[in-house]
């Protein structure tokens, strides 16, 4: 190609320049002469024959203004581009106007050093606001917590409004992720007409909205807060149509659905299959921490076969097992499930309770799953790895609370009318009973028919074979365990430990007086001797030196505070070894001094023991007291001890 001659290369850099203009001076000065336009370059831009700018000055005639003048285009093309953008704004002032000026109101009305009176009047403005579009603020990710705020600090007509409004869409609202919380608030504040009325408007939706992880919430809020009555109408929609039809029959006295079916006379087998339909996708979805989903669950094992109810407890026996456990129900069933499953579904939950035993044992309902694992469970190397190294490591603590202390006292004295009260026995011997009702069949199945030998030997192996134990619990003989999980881990040693370091403090504490007690005496049946007899020992000398210390009045005396003085008055009518060691240290030759006052008692119990060396002890001292009317024996009815 030639090279253009208006064009060369610098000797340098090889780039390009172009010529100087020939019209140019050689002393810098620039004549008249005008760059010529270049052509239009199609590659560079596309061309618009429309355009205005793309034609000449002289061929383009100006449009023509409003009165037939011909205007400016350039004004007019800026007027024109002004009203676009203020018709614009005005459209958008109009769409978020609105959840604009209640967001200014909420960040007033939610201060926390604003009076009652400028709080009324912010929230009475952001409610006529919000009249008519209630339910679309509802939906709102900003608007709906103006709208929350409105409902807790508003008037009881405001708030009645509100809920007019927002009847219609309660089951749209109840599945919306930002309106469920405003829904859970308005049924808090709701009274009991309207809390009826809307537990009424849920009726054909309980089931669905229960498969929701939003709506679940909704159904399980209005569960917790209804009545009796109201529960049951909810729980009517999970069990099958024919239920719902003739609910009317059924007396709040048949609350159990076993009940409920005798008296209605239907197939068990049908009802078990609508349930089974509703509840299989909640189990499925991991739907679990509900109250309603375990009631459900307890009565449909009530009515399961056995496959369907192993069904059940196989995807219980998890790691889900701790969120089912916090409620009434949940720990009945998490009972369930450890009775019944079998050696694997056991491992598995014990497993997923690692890390939280401290938690468990502290809630009301969890520390009766505690018990039920060391009552049933046979794999007590397992249990004491997980379970009793988590309770050893804050002992000084959990024996002072009303429901941690629980396990231990379940390992001293199980199943003591005492410590537990009759529902928590109760619980402890709930069954399934198509798997109580099939537990010889599966045992058949599994062995044949045993031989003496062979039942021997499967009853030292006790974790053998899951199935076995799906409807007995452990096959290990309970004292055997107790002594496995209590002596040979170390937790008795440690117990003992705590004890004599925290004596003065248990023995004044309303609970761990309890565990002080069963500990002092050995447990039930005399588990603790002889194996730790001297430790023991340590522990009535630790009692007796407190004991000894002499009365001040500042300070309220072990032997006259009321909890520390009836345990240690038990413990001397129980506990032999512990009135000797404690007269010889404290009582002998002072009882002229504690005779008086409360401490009276502990005095006397040596005279009501049935043990006789103890008697021959305290008699040469305390017969002149008696005697002088110094010391009074207490009479039949009240020498019982106290409990």
């Amino acid at each position: 190609m030639a090279p253009n001659p208006q064009q060369k290369k610098s000797s340098g850099s090889g780039s390009i320049k172009r010529k100087t203009n020939p019209t140019q001076k050689s002393d810098g000065q620039v004549s008249n002469f005008k760059k010529p336009k270049l052509s239009y370059n199609p590659n560079k831009s596309k061309f618009n024959p429309t355009h205005p700018s793309k034609f000449p000055k002289k061929e383009y005639q100006k449009p023509h203004g409003e009165n037939g003048e011909v205007g400016d285009s350039k004004k007019q093309a800026r007027l024109r581009s002004k009203e676009l953008a203020q018709a614009r704004k005005k459209i958008r002032k109009k769409h978020y106007t609105l959840e604009q000026e209640l967001a200014l109101l909420w960040e007033k009305m939610r201060c926390r050093n604003i009076s009652k009176e400028d709080r009324s009047r912010l929230v009475s403005e952001a409610v006529k606001k919000m009249q008519g579009k209630i339910s679309e603020i509802a939906r709102s990710h900003i608007a709906s917590r103006v709208l929350q705020t409105c409902v807790k600090h508003c008037t009881q007509d405001e708030r009645n409004a509100v809920f007019t409004e927002l009847r219609p869409h309660f089951i749209s609202l109840a599945s919306n992720t930002y309106a469920v919380r405003l829904v859970t608030k308005l049924l808090d504040l709701a009274s009991k007409e309207q809390l009826a009325e809307f537990i009424s408007s849920l009726h054909g939706h309980v089931a669905s909205l229960l498969r929701q992880m939003v709506g679940s919430l909704v159904i399980e809020h209005a569960y917790c807060l209804g009545n009796a009555s109201q529960k049951q109408t909810l729980l009517m929609e999970l069990y099958s149509p024919e239920l719902q039809l003739f609910k009317d029959l059924v007396t709040m006295k048949q609350n159990r659905l076993e009940d409920i079916i005798s008296k209605l006379q239907l197939q068990k087998s049908s009802v078990a299959r609508h349930m089974t339909s509703v509840l299989q996708p909640i189990l499925e979805k991991g739907i679990l921490d509900h109250s309603i989903v375990h009631r459900a669950l307890l009565e449909y094992l009530d009515i399961a076969d056995k496959f369907s109810a192993a069904d059940v407890i196989q995807p219980l026996s998890g790691p889900s097992f701790v969120r089912i456990i916090a409620t009434k129900d949940g720990s009945r069933l998490g009972m369930l499930c450890i009775r019944h499953g079998s050696a694997k579904d056991r491992k598995k939950i014990i497993k997923g309770m690692k890390g939280n035993i401290e938690k468990i044992a502290s809630d009301k309902f969890g520390s009766m799953v505690l018990v039920c694992i060391l009552s049933v469970v046979d794999d007590t190397k397992l249990v004491s790895k997980i379970i009793i190294r988590e309770l050893e490591k804050n002992l000084k603590e959990l024996i002072l609370d009303q429901n941690t202390r629980r396990p231990f006292m379940q390992l001293l004295h199980p199943d003591c009318s005492r410590y537990f009260n009759q529902d928590d026995l109760a619980s402890l011997n709930l069954s399934i009973p198509s798997l109580k009702a099939n537990a010889s069949l599966l045992l058949y199945l599994s062995y044949g028919e045993p031989d003496d030998e062979e039942a021997n030997e499967q009853d030292k192996d006790g974790d053998s074979d899951g199935d076995i134990q799906m409807n007995e619990g452990g096959k290990k003989d309970p004292f055997k365990r107790r002594q496995e999980l209590l002596v040979d881990s170390g937790l008795a040693e440690k117990l003992i430990e705590t004890c004599s370091e925290m004596a003065e403090v248990l023995l004044k504490s309303k609970y761990g007086r309890e565990v002080m007690y069963e500990v002092a005496i050995g447990g039930s049946d005399g588990i603790l001797h002889p194996t730790l007899d001297e430790k023991l020992l340590e522990l009535y000398e630790a009692i007796a030196s407190i004991a000894a210390q002499p009365k001040v009045e500042a300070e309220e005396h072990i032997l006259e505070q009321f909890h520390s003085s009836r345990t240690i008055r038990k413990l001397v009518i129980d506990c032999p070894s512990f009135a000797t060691v404690l007269w010889e240290k404290a009582l002998k030759g002072n009882c002229a001094v504690l005779a008086k006052g409360h401490s009276s008692k502990v005095i006397s119990a040596f005279l009501e023991t049935s043990d006789s060396a103890v008697k021959k002890l305290a008699q040469k001292e305390l017969q002149p007291l008696i005697k002088s009317g110094d010391l009074s024996l207490p009479k039949p009815n009240e020498s019982a001890t106290d409990k």
